[in-house]
């Protein structure tokens, strides 16, 4: 028989069911999703549904695309509770252990993870699910490079099959140029994934209006950029997304922009529940170091939110009493 499986042509033996294809193919069915002619596979299955002549397959697994809290103030998203308010991407980093060591540094317990196909050319390649354990950090599914609501909402279905996870990060966007959101494709999306009864944390322009309508959609979370994507400018809007914190009934996490250190303060002083990054820390000269310092920086900014800052003021006052002065 001649099937499609991620794009390539493949011969095959009649009567093969998808475990066997699996197995031949030499991939651990654990770590992957199918997807038969565009329906899901469910993992119970494939013993028992075989291929056909002439299906097209979909094979797909996760790649790369903490403990910052102090006591009694945790991060709390879609019921379930975080100690670090530091989210973390998992693409751009040289290599594996580089992702494992940086992300360990950072503290952070939830991290994305992109959707992509399966290497059946060598399936012994390492995959990233070998190096980050599941069971220690919350994996967070992202439709990074979807530029459709169709293409998103397909991404994340195969993400929880592959997974189990129904809590996900949905990014739609607009162009290649900018990585801006296609809010009016984020919408259709959004609409439908939380019907299907996923957790939605939705990457979104720094638009106060947008930001409610997606919260009344059902959105768990709302992340607005603070700038464009990978571009390490840091927070070019505060206004909006101090507006956007003071509206929202849910999580707001600032999304992308994020370069160093100071700019995390800063989302975090606004009164940001949460920093999400990726270039920052994978693309800095140690981003180990970077991570440990990203880690101290939300913990700076959120202490500093907490305390509530001095009043500006137009002119000097002094700090020292001016009562006995001699």
């Amino acid at each position: 028989m001649l099937i499609t499986i991620n794009g390539e042509s493949k011969t095959i033996e009649s009567n093969t069911n998808v475990a066997g294809l699996l197995n031949g193919l030499g991939i651990d069915s654990r770590k992957v999703a199918v997807e038969r002619n565009l329906e899901i596979v469910p993992k119970s299955e494939f013993d028992s549904i075989f291929v056909n002549d002439g299906d097209k397959l979909e094979i797909v697994h996760f790649i790369g695309g903490g403990d910052g809290g102090k006591d009694g103030d945790c991060f709390e998203i879609a019921g379930r509770q975080f100690k670090s308010r530091l989210l973390v991407g998992t693409g751009k980093y040289k290599d594996f252990e580089e992702t494992a060591e940086a992300i360990s540094a950072s503290g952070a317990e939830i991290v994305t993870v992109a959707v992509r196909r399966v290497n059946i050319a060598d399936p012994s390649q390492p995959m990233l699910i070998d190096y980050l354990d599941p069971a220690k950090y919350t994996f967070l599914p992202n439709t990074a490079g979807c530029y459709t609501a169709l293409d998103a909402v397909r991404t994340l279905r195969l993400a929880r099959e592959a997974g189990g996870w129904d809590l996900v990060k949905l990014e739609v966007l607009g162009d290649e140029k900018t990585l801006y959101p296609n809010v009016t494709e984020t919408l259709e999306a959004a609409k439908l994934l939380v019907s299907e009864g996923f957790k939605v944390m939705v990457y979104t322009n720094d638009d106060p209006i947008m930001a409610k309508t997606l919260e009344d959609i059902g959105c768990c979370a709302i992340m607005p950029l603070a700038a464009p994507i990978g571009s390490g400018l840091g927070v070019q809007n505060p206004v909006h997304i101090r507006l956007i914190i003071e509206q929202a009934k849910v999580p707001v996490l600032v999304d992308a922009g994020v370069g160093t250190a100071s700019d995390a303060a800063i989302a975090m002083e606004l009164g940001c529940d949460g920093v999400l990054m990726n270039t920052a820390i994978a693309q800095a000269k140690n981003p180990t170091a970077m991570a440990q310092a990203m880690k101290l920086a939300i913990e700076a900014g959120r202490l500093a939110y907490l305390a509530g800052r001095m009043p500006k003021k137009l002119y000097a006052d002094p700090s020292s009493p001016l009562a006995g002065l001699i």
